[in-house]
């Protein structure tokens, strides 16, 4: 791990960088060809910069649990 922590990014900053629509966005998290959202508090989820950055590097051929 590095010194840096890892930013959480907000639905709408995921949508933003990876151009997915929300419906297309939850079906591959449901699939595991999205990484999965982390819970921030009782009502709020986000996705952590890191697991983003993977998936945008090789959309294709993500699976969540790589890496």
């Amino acid at each position: 791990m590095t010194g840096t922590p890892d930013r959480i990014l907000r639905l709408n900053a995921v949508l933003d960088r990876t151009g997915l629509s929300r419906s297309t966005l939850y079906r591959k998290v449901d699939q595991g060809t999205f990484p999965a959202q982390v819970q921030i508090a009782a009502r709020c989820v986000g996705w952590r910069e890191s697991d983003v950055s993977d998936w945008m590097r090789n959309p294709m051929f993500y699976a969540a649990g790589d890496g």
